[in-house]
């Protein structure tokens, strides 16, 4: 069995100290590589161009910046006009290891994952390096995502060093898809949607003295709105749209009974203001007994959904 072509996407943005050295590592079992200039001021994409005489790299340009996500998918649609079965996308900033792009994509080629990404969480000798910021902000990012994807088993959902089979790419509506930093964490609420198998690959990463772009105290608020929309839209076409079952009737029911139960405890304790007379077990029980339910039945829900993460991997249906 001959191995799949492999494609390598790079969004290139303020990236000029590394690229070089980034273009120099991949592995030669690639065949096809994407250098995609998101209108860097650096102009990497110019750079790459006097200097790189590899014949495998191809360098697109972007006349205005769309960010990350718009500058991955520009060299996803590059990809999809190749033969290349596998799109490993990859930052430019040398932080990620090419030596373990083989174990990236070895989960697509064994008919076990359509995605697959990297996961710095994996190794406490990993956490250690990380800067803590960092490990705090990501640690939230995961909570969210794993809400708003149903992909309870991926943590690190910012990740970027990912690889996806192109049949499911296909599949894929670009323009959906945030173009910001909310990027990768779309993709995997878009690929929940189309029930894909996402898989974690352990990983290290490679931090140098640079800056990162993101502002964890900026990018959280915006994230919330990004993965609480993804949510409400997941739940709706999952449980109510594509398919009916336990779930669909344990969520409003217990949401329903969390809510009567805590208006109930409010209105009791609000009353009671000043009584010296304890309220009575009736009334308690009115406020205590929907609460508890209540959160029996969300817990199932989420257990629910836990169990339901896709297993079968889409482009081997395709």
């Amino acid at each position: 069995m001959s191995q799949p072509k492999i494609a390598v996407v790079i969004p290139a943005y303020r990236v000029l100290r590394h690229i070089d050295a980034v273009l120099a590592a991949i592995p030669q079992t690639v065949s096809y590589i994407f250098v995609v200039d998101d209108a860097c001021p650096e102009q990497s994409g110019k750079h790459v161009e006097a200097t790189c005489k590899d014949p495998r790299v191809k360098v697109l340009f972007h006349q205005a910046n769309q960010g990350v996500g718009g500058a991955v998918m520009t060299g996803y649609q590059a990809v999809l006009e190749t033969d290349a079965e596998i799109a490993v996308k990859v930052d430019g900033d040398g932080q990620m290891d090419l030596n373990q792009l083989p174990r990236l994509v070895a989960p697509i080629i064994q008919g076990k994952a359509d995605y697959t990404k990297g996961n710095r969480f994996n190794s406490v000798e990993a956490l250690e390096k990380m800067p803590r910021v960092r490990i705090f902000g990501n640690a939230v990012l995961s909570l969210m995502n794993k809400f708003a994807s149903g992909l309870w088993h991926i943590t690190d959902p910012t990740n970027g060093y990912t690889a996806i089979h192109t049949d499911v790419l296909r599949e894929l509506s670009f323009v959906k898809i945030s173009k910001g930093y909310f990027f990768e964490s779309d993709m995997l609420f878009r690929l929940s949607l189309l029930r894909a198998v996402v898989l974690d690959v352990p990983m290290n990463a490679v931090y140098d003295e640079e800056e990162s772009n993101l502002r964890i105290s900026k990018i959280i608020p915006k994230f919330l709105r990004g993965n609480t929309l993804n949510l409400y839209k997941r739940v709706f076409y999952q449980y109510y749209l594509r398919e009916w079952s336990a779930a669909s009737f344990e969520l409003p029911l217990g949401l329903l009974l969390v809510i009567f139960g805590f208006v109930s405890a409010i209105v009791t304790w609000v009353t009671g203001i000043g009584k010296t007379t304890p309220a009575p077990a009736g009334t308690v029980m009115l406020a205590a007994l929907p609460l508890i339910v209540g959160i029996q039945l969300l817990l199932a829900f989420i257990n629910f959904d836990v169990e339901s993460a896709p297993r079968n991997p889409r482009h081997l249906e395709i």
